[in-house]
């Protein structure tokens, strides 16, 4: 039991000081992941000299002691494995010959191999559709009578080099069914909009998630595909690579400020390390039009991380390739909408994004406009007590002031 003198972390006059925590934060992070205001940030689709060209991406964003490298693949199902170096001067090497094996181990590698600080990895393995016509909690999971799910690794996906923009530092995966006996994406399409940044900003559309040249942005668009359900919910099956014998965790943060998302008070966070080393971070809301806002917002539930047998999820050759074969994979799902309110039947849209990143999350301040508020708020008692101490001294005064005749 805690002794009534004995310090705990939190408020008080035994928290620990500011230069305290940044201190210890400075000597437990790994040289390199520490941030930087600005990188130098390049966008390569890599040529297969093999054979037909393949759709893999590369992300190089370079500061002055560090390097991030993102790659993007639509071999096998959607994924990207996320590097950070502690040197400017790492690279990406390819193997076609491996990569495109059945047996990838070893093609796909960043050199030199000790700058690693950091890896992991996402796959987008499947299309998730629900029918929530007879739902009526909202809470419910899963959320409606599942139907057969999309896998990603059995789409047809677009040249990336056509979508290819240095200017926004974007490039686009759309892609569709290769089996689509239904034609249920004749005029339908599922897109990933890679994006990267080379300083920090905020986006224009909501959810506005503060970005800073450490992250990346995928924005994800269903848009035209024909729901087998009058009120079809759609979702994301997404895996992720284990820390050992245990997944990575998940958390939620909460704020009193929705002014970057309108009645959005919370951000969830997918979190690698105990420091964290690298992050994934969305609000839980998705949009039903374009462009977003508060009247077509959908809710965005995550289901906890669970480990996953690999052989049960669609594999991805750029995971295996750089991770090799033996990994605990651990999996959740994410579903958009509920049965009530606006849905993806609305328009035959969908949209939902999220930031990967390395070393800690950004962190929202209190925007302008709550903090404005905040200072009225706290501000008004203040002057009300100060007003009332200005009137009782004027009154006490006046009297004082007072000579009796005798």
């Amino acid at each position: 039991m805690r002794g009534s003198v004995e310090c705990g972390w939190g408020w008080g006059h035994c928290a620990p000081s500011p230069l305290l925590l940044w201190t210890l934060l400075l000597f437990a992070a790994p040289f390199g992941l520490l941030g930087e205001k600005t990188r130098q940030v390049s966008l390569e689709v890599i040529p297969n000299w093999l054979g037909p060209l393949q759709n893999l991406l590369h992300i190089r964003a370079v500061g002055t002691n560090s390097t991030l490298h993102y790659v993007w693949s639509s071999l096998g199902p959607l994924a990207v494995v996320m590097v950070a170096t502690n040197t400017p001067h790492s690279t990406l090497s390819v193997n076609w010959s491996l990569l495109l094996s059945p047996e990838p181990d070893g093609g796909l590698m960043v050199l030199p191999k000790d700058s690693i600080q950091f890896s992991s990895a996402l796959v987008f393995t499947r299309l998730l559709e629900f029918d929530s016509t007879n739902v009526s909690d909202t809470a419910a999971k899963p959320p409606g009578r599942p139907y057969p799910p999309y896998s990603l690794a059995d789409f047809s996906w677009n040249n990336i080099t056509d979508s290819l923009d240095p200017a926004t530092l974007s490039a686009t995966f759309q892609g569709h069914p290769m089996n689509d006996p239904t034609r249920t994406f004749a005029n339908g399409s599922l897109a990933f909009r890679v994006q990267a940044f080379s300083r920090s900003s905020r986006p224009a559309q909501p959810p506005r998630l503060l970005h800073t040249a450490d992250t990346c942005q995928l924005e994800v668009a269903l848009v035209g595909a024909s729901p087998r359900g009058n009120r079809s919910l759609f979702g994301l099956e997404v895996a992720t690579l284990g820390q050992g014998p245990d997944c990575p965790s998940m958390q939620e943060q909460h704020s009193i400020d929705d002014e970057y998302a309108p009645a959005v008070f919370q951000l969830d966070q997918l979190l690698w390390g105990s420091l964290p080393l690298g992050f994934a971070q969305w609000r839980p809301v998705a949009y039903s039009q374009k462009p977003g806002g508060r009247e077509s917002a959908l809710p965005c539930q995550a289901s906890p991380l669970h480990p996953a047998l690999a052989y049960s999820l669609p594999q991805s050759p750029i995971v295996r390739a750089f991770f090799g074969s033996q990994n605990n994979f651990c999996a959740f799902n994410l579903t958009f909408g509920a049965s009530t309110g606006p849905g993806y039947w609305d328009q035959h849209y969908l949209s939902w994004s999220m930031l990967l990143g390395v070393g800690f999350p950004p962190v929202d301040g209190l925007s302008p406009l709550v903090l404005g508020i905040m200072a009225v708020a706290l501000g008004a008692p203040g002057l009300m007590l100060l007003g009332g101490g200005l009137v009782l001294l004027l009154h006490h005064k006046k009297y004082s002031e007072y000579q009796s005749i005798n």
